[in-house]
């Protein structure tokens, strides 16, 4: 996205202006009603989003953005409360981008991180966003990367990512943030998670939490740990992932955390990978949307809608590869011609079988 001229600011409905300035002015209700607005999926409300978006462009960027992922019952929302109550005592004002599991059959979902931060939900200097995940691959809602510039142009210095969970395949946090954490548990059979490739390449700092409980299960799982990422090249010559024990219930090994945080980026903005970092999710982030973008395209693509349920009952009968059917498909999204005559070369329509 590039951003706005004063002049094409001002092309703004008197609405999205306002909201505009209420994000600038920190107000967390305009901050509120314009995530709202990008998660929106109306295509009037996505084009007002990407006006509002661009208005507030220049005012992004200035954020730490941290991605908290781990297993179910690690611990993490406890963890960014504490986190973040000790952040605002140090003067950072904090947004926690929570994204809950979505049901797989109502697509519902609880979104009840509020209730799990308490604390942290009644301070002025803390933004908690819950969102369903909606299917979304990675457990992260598709629009957590804007709503991360609008938390950024709204004056908060410390954006938190926490995700649905981590599995081989849901790595899509790290194409995000700066700093990817991971959060495990002490003697939680880790020790085979710790040498899977998928899970460990992608972490820049490795987080034990619960240590209070067993300090020695603690002490034996960090050293596992730190095995397996000595195992591995660093994604940076500039940063060995570190691993660290702590209990966020007692609030115990919080400051030790943040140290680590600091030192990351003390490695990596002098040498320009921090910020060749985000340039590269920039441009990752295109190519997402364009991959989005052309699906929504070919479904209500009008050739393709006219000889879809064809198609699909002759693959569910089959009388029809999955392979030839979508070539058949992609042939009538990308050239409408193909379209008009593959009612008579389906199977379905010929009788004939694979």
């Amino acid at each position: 996205m590039n951003a706005m001229s004063p002049d094409e600011v001002t092309t703004l409905s008197e609405a999205d202006q306002a909201l505009v300035a209420g994000v600038l002015a920190g107000q967390r209700r305009a901050l509120a009603k314009s995530i709202t607005l990008i998660e929106s999926t109306r295509e009037d409300h996505q084009l007002r989003a990407q006006q509002v978006l661009n208005a507030l462009l220049p005012k992004t960027g200035n954020a730490i953005r941290i991605g908290i992922s781990g297993v179910p019952g690690a611990g993490k929302s406890t963890f960014i409360e504490a986190l973040g109550m000790w952040l605002i005592k140090q003067g950072h004002k904090l947004a926690v981008l929570a994204v809950d599991p979505s049901s797989s059959v109502s697509g519902g979902s609880i979104l009840g991180d509020k209730t799990r931060m308490e604390q942290l939900s009644m301070r002025e200097e803390a933004f908690i966003r819950p969102s369903p995940s909606s299917g979304s691959l990675g457990g992260v809602a598709e629009k957590t990367r804007e709503a991360m510039l609008l938390c950024e142009a709204s004056g908060y210095d410390v954006i938190i990512v926490e995700t649905v969970g981590v599995g081989q395949s849901e790595t899509t946090v790290a194409g995000m943030v700066d700093m990817f954490c991971l959060l495990q548990l002490p003697n939680a059979g880790d020790d085979l998670q710790a040498i899977k490739k998928g899970i460990v390449e992608i972490a820049d700092l490795v987080i034990i939490n619960k240590a209070d409980i067993d300090p020695r299960a603690a002490a034996v799982t960090a050293a596992q740990w730190k095995n397996a990422l000595g195992m591995l090249r660093p994604s940076s010559p500039n940063w060995q992932p570190p691993v660290i024990a702590l209990s966020a219930l007692h609030h115990d090994g919080i400051e030790k955390f943040w140290e680590a945080i600091e030192k990351y980026r003390t490695a990596l903005v002098p040498t320009g990978e921090f910020a060749e970092r985000r340039r590269h999710q920039a441009q990752a982030w295109m190519w997402s949307l364009i991959d989005s973008g052309l699906r929504r395209a070919f479904h209500a693509n009008p050739t393709v809608l006219a000889n879809l349920p064809g198609i699909k009952q002759a693959v569910a009968d089959a009388r029809q590869t999955p392979t030839s059917a979508a070539r058949q498909l992609l042939s009538a999204f990308t050239n409408p011609k193909v379209g008009t005559t593959l009612a008579q070369t389906t199977p379905m329509a010929s009788g004939l079988g694979t």
